[in-house]
């Protein structure tokens, strides 16, 4: 029976992976890639003769059975593209199936863009939630933020640089003008993190056309006590409303103030203002 080892890859620069990585690269009989063309850039470098075959997002299904066969005349190796192999890459299914054939699988550790943003961010790395990609889209981004808004741990994201905007203004929206540091082109020639408020990042990347992949790093929600009960809240939006203050503004403070996410405070202000009909 084979053994299925996940080896991490380097995430930009090519010295980061370990002299594991590239024996077991080397001794298996058949290497399962993302992208055997990128890849094979990696395999030039060092030298590497082992076979490719490619296993992607599109294929992964199909692929199964072929993997299958392979592992049980010998051992194979899955790599991804950047990275360690099933983090947000094909993988999960693959070991699924070997670990039920009753194969081994084996973890040959090394870069994550996750993991590396995270420690360099200065935000507590003690417990955290990595969420992976932000959604699409505007109201499903903001749905599944609302979702964790409450949590007391660090939150870790990815991003592509056309939505980079939107999601900083989403998550500033829902979470908060929390502490975070935003990541991009970690291992490379231009890497560079940015730390500070959200909205000091979202101001410096409106400024900075926003360029390569980005992991996102966000305090936690902190520590509140017991979220305050609707009615104090609706009489704190009423003071501040008879006071003047905008309703942005408002929903911003008593969001941090009160325990509850800051869209829900702003859909009440909204509520409360709406003119009732006449009875």
């Amino acid at each position: 029976m084979g053994t299925l080892y996940l080896v991490a890859t380097p995430i930009g620069n090519m010295e980061d992976i370990s002299a594991r990585a590239l024996r077991t690269l080397t001794a298996v009989k058949l290497v399962a890639a993302e992208d055997t063309r990128h890849t094979r850039k990696l395999f030039d470098h060092y030298e590497i003769q082992t076979a490719l075959i490619s296993y992607h997002e599109h294929n992964k299904i199909a692929r199964l059975a072929a993997l299958l066969e392979a592992l049980d005349q010998g051992d194979i190796a899955l790599v991804s593209d950047a990275g360690t192999p099933g983090i947000n890459d094909p993988g999960y299914e693959l070991v699924r199936a070997a670990l039920q054939a009753g194969h081994t699988v084996c973890p040959i550790p090394g870069a994550s863009a996750p993991l590396a943003a995270l420690v360099a961010s200065g935000l507590p790395a003690d417990a955290f939630l990595y969420l992976g990609y932000l959604p699409r889209k505007s109201s499903e981004r903001q749905r599944m933020l609302e979702g964790v808004a409450q949590l007391p741990y660090t939150l870790v994201f990815l991003e592509t640089p056309h939505r980079l905007l939107a999601a900083l203004q989403d998550l500033e929206d829902i979470l908060g003008d929390r502490d975070a540091a935003v990541a991009r082109e970690l291992t490379k020639l231009h890497e560079q993190i940015v730390r500070g408020k959200l909205s000091e990042a979202r101001a410096y990347f409106t400024n900075q056309t926003p360029r390569g992949e980005f992991t996102l790093v966000v305090a936690g929600s902190p520590p509140t006590g017991l979220p305050w009960s609707e009615a104090r809240l609706r009489q704190a939006l009423a003071a501040g409303r008879h006071a003047g203050m905008p309703a942005s503004r408002l929903a911003r403070q008593l969001a941090a103030d009160s325990g509850w996410p800051r869209s829900r405070v702003y859909n009440l202000i909204k509520e409360i203002e709406v003119p009732h009909a006449p009875g």
